[in-house]
Formats: C-alpha cells, sequence, structure tokens
C-alpha cells in the first residue's frame, strides 16, 4: 500500500493542484482535513470517490499508482478490464491524451493590489477547468480585463502565460509588467535603432508604450500560449 505522500502526490498531479489549499477547494474540504490525514498517514475513503465522480479518477491507480489513472468513457463510469459478454467497448486509450483530460487551475486578475510592483500576484480570482495540455507549472492563466486588445483577445477572456518563457519573439504576445496598471498582454516588437522594444495593443486609439533594451526581461511576465474566449 502507498504511502500518504505518495497518493497526495498522485492526486495533485491528477488534479493540477500545487498547494494544500488548492486541493481543499477541489476536494470542497477544509485545509486542515489535509494536514489531519497526513498526519495519520491515511487518505479518507470520501476523496477516492469526489475524484472519481469529479474527473473520473481510477481510486486504485490513486491508491497504488496500478491500473489506468481514469476509468470514466463516453458511456459512463465502466471497468476496463473483466469479460466483456459479447459487448463491444469503446478503447479507452484516447482518455490518456492530455486534450482529452482536464485540469483545474486558478486564475490570477491581471489587476490587483500589487499593479504599482513587478511581482505576480499570490491571491486567486477563481478556478478554470481546461485540457490537461494547457496547464503545466510554468502556466500562469490570468483573466483579461480591459479592451486594450480587442478584437484579437476580449474582455472576459482567459489567457494563459508561460512564464518560463521571457525570451522575445519580435511581433508575439506576451504579458509585461506596467508600471500603475498591473499586467497587460502587448504585442512586442524589437526597435533596435533605439535600444528599445514597441510594446502595442490592438486597440489603436492606445498608444505605443516603451521598454529599454537590457531592462526589459524584469517586466516580461511570459508568452502567451493560449487564450480561450467566447466568439
Amino acid at each position: 500500500m502507498s504511502t500518504f505522500d505518495e497518493v497526495f502526490e498522485r492526486i495533485k498531479m491528477a488534479t493540477n493542484t500545487r498547494t494544500q489549499v488548492e486541493l481543499a477547494e477541489v476536494l470542497d474540504i477544509r485545509q486542515s482535513s489535509i494536514s489531519d490525514a497526513k498526519r495519520r498517514n491515511s487518505v479518507p475513503s470520501d476523496w477516492y470517490m469526489k475524484l472519481f465522480e469529479k474527473f473520473g479518477l481510477n481510486p486504485d491507480w490513486l491508491k497504488m499508482g496500478s491500473g489506468p489513472m481514469y476509468l470514466r468513457t463516453e458511456q459512463g463510469y465502466q471497468p476496463v478490464d473483466g469479460p466483456a459478454a459479447g459487448q463491444v467497448f469503446e478503447d479507452p486509450a484516447k482518455y490518456g491524451d492530455p486534450d482529452a483530460k482536464s485540469s483545474v487551475v486558478t486564475v490570477y486578475a491581471m489587476h490587483d493590489n500589487q499593479a504599482d510592483k513587478n511581482e505576480l500576484p499570490s491571491k486567486g480570482l477563481s478556478k478554470l477547468s481546461v485540457p490537461q495540455s494547457f496547464a503545466g507549472p510554468s502556466i500562469q492563466v490570468f483573466k483579461v480585463e480591459a479592451t486594450s486588445m480587442e478584437p484579437l483577445i476580449s474582455k472576459g477572456a482567459f489567457v494563459g502565460l508561460d512564464t518560463q518563457q521571457k525570451s522575445i519573439m519580435s511581433g508575439e504576445l506576451y504579458g509585461v509588467f506596467i508600471p500603475y496598471e498591473g499586467i497587460a498582454i502587448r504585442r512586442i516588437y524589437l526597435d533596435a535603432q533605439n535600444q528599445r522594444f514597441i510594446l502595442r495593443s490592438e486597440n489603436p486609439a492606445l498608444p505605443e508604450q516603451f521598454l529599454p533594451l537590457g531592462k526589459h526581461q524584469a517586466s516580461i511576465v511570459g508568452r502567451v500560449t493560449w487564450v480561450l474566449q467566447k466568439m
């Protein structure tokens, strides 16, 4: 039987949660309940049921790391193994594809009380379920609160920024710290002649902004890797 820490790590991986606070929100329990379970070195049985009902996660995989991670199919919950009894079951392999599985990620506000500092927000705004391939340790998700990138990116859209991609490729979209405004999405161009980068919004009414060459790294949050919005 796996230890609590081993099961806990599998649960975090499958739900894309990084902290006890985030996992408590997913399980709809108090954070203290997780601390209690860790102290007892025992995972409560109702956690397995919640994870099965919410994500289709296989309790055996969570407990011991054996069998398929997911049991959910389009026909409902059914075992992968066992006699087919003349029935034709759908191949469950495709449910292992990262685009077929969802992860719950934390959504952050682009404008908060840290707007005067080059610091990422520490408090989440909400939660969002996205394909697992859209999540990851370096992806930070923000909700767009301005119209500066319309019509390309609408107000209310969700954007995923890869915080490990800070090297600028001219013409691409990046999240940038703007003093006293917070984080903004801008298309960035190199202006080598003037030793600077040009920040442009899609709204032509807004003026261009600039970042001095060599000092831009501290202002770049990450490259835009995906956008989720209503058309």
